[in-house]
């Protein structure tokens, strides 16, 4: 990382940021462009374990191409302040922004859809037991994202 001063460099902090931010940008490879997404999202993490889930319709390019390459790329940010300065390049801005990569994957069995759709439930509204009808997991796409590299940023100024 270039701005070394600027890094966060615990993985439980990189976690408190991901919990502050409300959406996630999902890079997916196509064969001439990256195809960048935002996303409601939820996660779980296990030491140093993270896994990020997703949801979405069961059909659409997103899915196409997920299918054909399962590395994707995400970024989030959040904290966001802009500082003014009184000339141009003087400005800057405050903020916190975790990027990664890894593996993602079509949950295809109801437990595991079940899962993806609590976490990304309790990302939202922790303290309300959310009902997840059969229905409901017949319905929809939930995507598990195996993070496999992060890192995270932050600028505050005093």
């Amino acid at each position: 990382m270039r701005r070394s001063d600027r890094e966060i460099k615990s993985h439980e902090e990189i976690v408190e940021v991901l919990n502050k931010c409300d959406v996630i940008r999902l890079g997916i490879n196509t064969p001439d462009y990256p195809y960048v997404v935002p996303m409601n999202f939820g996660l779980e993490a296990s030491g140093e374990t993270l896994t990020l889930w997703l949801h979405c319709a069961s059909q659409g390019l997103k899915l196409d191409l997920i299918k054909q390459n399962f590395r994707v790329g995400f970024e989030a940010d959040c904290s966001h302040n802009l500082v003014a300065g009184d000339e141009a390049c003087n400005y800057t801005m405050e903020y916190e922004s975790v990027i990664g990569c890894g593996n993602i994957y079509l949950c295809s069995d109801n437990q595991s859809k079940q899962c993806g759709l609590k976490a990304i439930m309790a990302h939202y509204e922790p303290s309300k037991e959310i009902v997840i009808l059969e229905q409901m997991l017949a319905s929809v796409c939930v995507l598990r994202l195996d993070v496999m590299q992060i890192t995270g940023k932050r600028l505050r100024k005093k």
